[in-house]
Parts: structure tokens; C-alpha cells; sequence
């Protein structure tokens, strides 16, 4: 994958308040990255519910290959 495609998955750094809840998209299809627009009806795949415990600058994964979902890992680096 060249340097110009990772770019692509870069994650989005965001503001989340604490007690709201956030959709993470998982199907990568949402025109709204990193949250679901309701693209992936019909695809089996369902967006991710999350709540965080405290207001925090977060990095959301846009690649869909974090193991520390919907938090960035850095996994976007190695496709």
C-alpha cells in the first residue's frame, strides 16, 4: 500500500464527552468517519456503541484494524 492510501485510514482525532454515546463505524462505508451514517444496512456488519467515562481528546481508528476499538492503535501503519 503506498504512503498516499494509509493516508487515508489515518485516524481522527476527536472530542468526546463523557457520558454520551458515540457509533463507531465498523464497516468502513460511512461518509461520516469514524462515526456510522447508517451506511452498512444490508451488510451484516453493525456499528460499535461507545461511551467514554470521562471528556477526552481521542484518536478514532479509521482503518478498522485496531484491537483497541474504537481507540486508534496504530495498526493503520503496517497495512
Amino acid at each position: 500500500m503506498s504512503d498516499e492510501d494509509k493516508r487515508e485510514y489515518e485516524p481522527v482525532t476527536v472530542e468526546l464527552i463523557a457520558g454520551e454515546t458515540y457509533w463507531w463505524c465498523r464497516c468502513g462505508k460511512s461518509q461520516a468517519q469514524p462515526f456510522c451514517d447508517g451506511s452498512h444496512k444490508g451488510s451484516g456488519i453493525e456499528p460499535m456503541e461507545y461511551t467514554p467515562d470521562r471528556n477526552r481528546k481521542a484518536r478514532l481508528c479509521t482503518c478498522k484494524q485496531t484491537k483497541t476499538a474504537p481507540i486508534c492503535d496504530n495498526s493503520h501503519l503496517f497495512l
